[in-house]
């Protein structure tokens, strides 16, 4: 329906498939509906994902659900280039050579890619010499400690949970009874009450804390220093020392994502040192290392497809309806911070 109404207005529609956030299931009947306004697009995709294909397999979903061919290849290739004006030829006269050669036009394996005339990947591998790239960052490491992400609690009060969505970006807000020892509220992870911690990656603070369900882990934590929008410190976990450890695996190194469970001797993580976002090696070795760490994840019980990328949107603030920033927990329909505990 909102799609329908940015239509109406005369907006195009960019059908959004990410490791995170779906949007192409709800939106691709569009295509075919009304071709020339409606683009496809990847987004926040991790690399093991985009190693596989992105664009592609959104075609060829598209004509697998009965689109028309070219209406889906308008939306991959045809209305981006003309909607941004973007500088790549579009098989015309004296346009550059740029295009893609697949193996067919239903599963639109990519063979060959020429960019400008020149071929530039082959069966999957570039022919682009590499480039060795610079590491800029702004990353001020302050480790926590156990204790610091400890949140006392009083009998009888109330806990305002985050509620994490499969495939959105969207949350829900869950008011529950918070579990207490010792006058701590701590998680619970037979109810799937995890700890969310936000720690301030640029200058040195207390660490913000709230509670989310939605994870499903009954095991260890994990971080990311990939937390739109600020991209401060992010991490979940089932015990402050398990959170504690990643965090600080993540602050080690400058950024990055991290695994730890003290229970089974595992502390991982894979180094971001470009800006604590981006990693220097090649899409294969980074995919590879990501994909030990979405393992890890999942065998401590997360049922999430993509955790890390669902964990990197729980510092959005600006979408509803709880988040958690480094300032604390903000309710993003009244659009102010609110009390974790009360």
């Amino acid at each position: 329906e909102e799609a329908q109404d940015k239509l109406a207005a005369g907006c195009k529609i960019a059908i959004r498939e990410g490791s995170a956030a779906r949007n192409f299931d709800a939106l691709q009947s569009l295509i075919g509906t009304h071709p020339g306004d409606v683009l496809l697009c990847s987004d926040d995709k991790h690399p093991d994902e985009l190693a596989v294909g992105h664009i592609n397999k959104l075609v060829a979903r598209s004509v697998a659900a009965g689109t028309d061919v070219f209406d889906a290849l308008r939306a991959a290739c045809q209305t981006p280039v003309e909607h941004y004006r973007l500088p790549i030829g579009l098989l015309r006269v004296g346009e550059p050579a740029d295009f893609v050669e697949v193996d067919s036009l239903t599963e639109f394996n990519v063979r060959r890619t020429w960019i400008d005339g020149e071929l530039v990947a082959e069966n999957g591998q570039t022919t682009i010499p590499r480039v060795e790239p610079a590491v800029a960052n702004h990353f001020v490491a302050s480790e926590v400690t156990a204790e610091e992400l400890l949140l006392p609690a009083t009998g009888g009060e109330n806990l305002l949970a985050i509620e994490a969505i499969d495939g959105q970006l969207i949350t829900n807000g869950v008011a529950t009874e918070p579990r207490e020892h010792a006058g701590i509220a701590t998680p619970d992870p037979a109810r799937d009450l995890l700890k969310l911690v936000v720690v301030n990656r640029y200058q040195k603070a207390p660490p913000s804390i709230a509670f989310i369900k939605g994870f499903g882990m009954t095991d260890g934590a994990i971080a990311s220093s990939v937390a739109h929008d600020s991209h401060n410190v992010i991490a979940v976990g089932v015990d402050e020392v398990d959170l504690s450890t990643a965090i600080n695996l993540v602050m080690d190194n400058g950024g990055g994502l991290s695994a730890a469970s003290h229970a089974h001797g595992v502390a991982e993580a894979l180094p971001l040192p470009v800006a604590g976002l981006m990693a220097t090696g090649t899409c294969q070795e980074v995919g590879e290392a990501y994909g030990c760490l979405d393992a890890l994840a999942k065998r401590w019980g997360s049922k999430l497809r993509a955790p890390y990328m669902t964990l990197s949107f729980m510092a959005l603030l600006v979408i509803p309806s709880l988040k958690l920033s480094d300032k604390g927990l903000f309710d993003g329909h009244r659009f102010t911070f609110t009390q974790v505990l009360s």
